[in-house]
């Protein structure tokens, strides 16, 4: 409520709007963007659930480690502008540690993922990560071959 009344009462109802209407657009891209680039490429993948069980097979950090993937982590204004959360394997690693030990914990995590040979996804850049994005859907829309 106070993200609308009280810049309408200020600056006017038009231009609230408009402010409002920016902010919204602004921040639902950088999202789907940060969504989209640290889940839907190639290299992650989501395990179907046991039938007879209904659960996940794999241990909970495994499962995190792949359905993520980080991007453009040596990236200062990627770091900066996305509040570390193009290091999303920490982020879901580790949810309430502060995004500022990301780079500390990155390594951490990379080295424990060799040593137990868990495939570990980074991306150098954002736009490698992208171009993965735009492989892996194209790859989703391609039709399954009849049998």
């Amino acid at each position: 409520m106070i993200y609308l009344v009280l810049p309408i009462l200020l600056v006017g109802p038009v231009q609230a709007l408009i402010g409002y209407a920016l902010v919204a657009f602004s921040c639902g891209l950088f999202i789907s963007v940060v969504f989209q680039l640290a889940h839907v490429v190639e290299g992650t993948y989501f395990p179907a659930p046991a039938i007879e069980s209904d659960k996940i097979q794999e241990e909970w950090a495994v499962h995190q480690v792949h359905t993520t993937a980080n991007f453009a982590t040596r990236n200062k204004l990627a770091y900066w502008l996305l509040g570390g959360l193009n290091f999303q394997v920490e982020h879901h690693l580790f949810p309430r540690v502060s995004h500022v030990h990301y780079p500390k914990i990155n390594q951490l995590v990379r080295e424990t993922c060799q040593e137990f040979n868990v495939k570990y996804l980074e991306y150098p850049s954002f736009w490698k990560a992208f171009g993965s994005h735009l492989n892996h859907i194209r790859k989703l829309g391609k039709p399954i071959p009849s049998a």
